[in-house]
């Protein structure tokens, strides 16, 4: 009900607002994205089949936005997104984004809000296939999309851009403020089909709160990023490193942690609709206190273009958990679809 309301609020707002402009029916547009799968999934522990194993439809992220143009300079958005949740059995709502933004120029774009954070949507933007799956550091926990807070972003010229956020450190579907603000960069460069970026978070995970456990670690992350993305074809590389990146860790002085881990993706273009693509990975997430846990990730696809906005992949994926003594083994094949409008 609380978030019903939240979303409900936001809207009302944004259009009150457009009234009071005296903007025109043209100055707002609602767009929508939605990522679903039908596919076979067989999931092992220790070589005993468990859940997930099966085969069914899931929609995995289904947003709905609406933009706002204000004049030149100010703007608003509000996304929301709908997920299933096993921990309540039911499809939560709940948003994504909402910001206002204020365009000094394309140099200095401000946002106030929940909204995309420097180094995930980059990332995905880089590997083109976010539909079928999560970049590494996302994908692993290490990292996520969106958070609420004071966000700034901009290119300093044609070669150069950078983003950079305070932010409270929850993510975006826990808008609870902390004692202290977390903060991530990035500073990327293109050069025509060459692209390299760099990035960096630090901060307590939202978890520094007053009346709360100690939190005397503070959670860090590096990122680093090369591609080449060129008319038909595609290829990158994405590392990133982190310590003390869990919100249990964090709390415990000695519970100090490492992660890393590594990404390799490619695709390229057999005809205007077909395109073949692949990645593989390897992470190592707790390199202290587990040395020998390793997850190793691979997919392979095919993709089709059925329409603008509208595609198909046809995907292999296997996912390989495992420690002493300890196996977890996913493997999944089916058909994935991304719509767009």
């Amino acid at each position: 009900m609380k978030k019903s309301l939240v979303i409900g609020t936001a809207v009302a707002a944004i259009a009150l607002a457009a009234i009071a402009s005296g903007a025109s029916a043209q100055d707002t547009t609602i767009s929508g994205r939605m990522y679903a799968d039908f596919t076979n999934i067989d999931n092992k522990v220790d070589g005993v089949e468990a859940a997930p194993t099966g085969t069914g439809f899931d929609i995995k992220r289904l947003y709905i936005g609406i933009d706002h143009k204000f004049s030149d300079m100010f703007s608003a958005n509000v996304t929301t997104d709908f997920q299933y949740s096993s921990a309540i059995s039911s499809t939560e709502i709940y948003l994504k984004k909402a910001y206002v933004q204020a365009k000094f120029s394309d140099a200095l774009v401000v946002r106030v809000g929940a909204t995309d954070l420097p180094w995930v949507p980059y990332a995905e933007d880089m590997y083109g296939f976010r539909f079928v799956e999560n970049t590494v550091a996302d994908r692993t926990k290490f990292a996520t999309s969106s958070d609420w807070g004071l966000h700034a972003s901009g290119k300093l010229n044609s070669n150069f851009s950078y983003a950079v956020a305070a932010i409270n450190g929850s993510g975006y579907k826990n808008p609870s403020r902390a004692k202290s603000m977390d903060f991530e960069g990035r500073l990327s460069a293109k050069f025509d089909t060459l692209n390299f970026a760099i990035g960096g978070y630090t901060g307590k995970l939202g978890q520094e709160v007053a009346g709360g456990a100690a939190t005397p670690n503070t959670a860090t992350r590096f990122n680093a990023l090369a591609a080449y993305i060129g008319e038909r074809s595609r290829f990158g590389v994405e590392y990133f490193s982190a310590n003390d990146y869990s919100a249990a860790l964090v709390k415990d002085p000695l519970n100090e942690d490492k992660a890393d881990g590594v990404s390799v993706f490619g695709s390229y273009r057999l005809t205007p609709v077909y395109t073949v693509f692949a990645r593989a990975e390897e992470v190592k997430p707790s390199k202290t206190l587990s040395p020998s846990k390793k997850d190793k990730y691979y997919n392979l696809g095919v993709n089709f273009t059925a329409y603008k906005g509208i595609q198909f992949a046809a995907v292999a994926k296997h996912d390989e958990i495992t420690s002493i003594g300890h196996k977890t083994e996913s493997n999944e094949i089916g058909i994935w679809t991304e719509v767009r409008y």
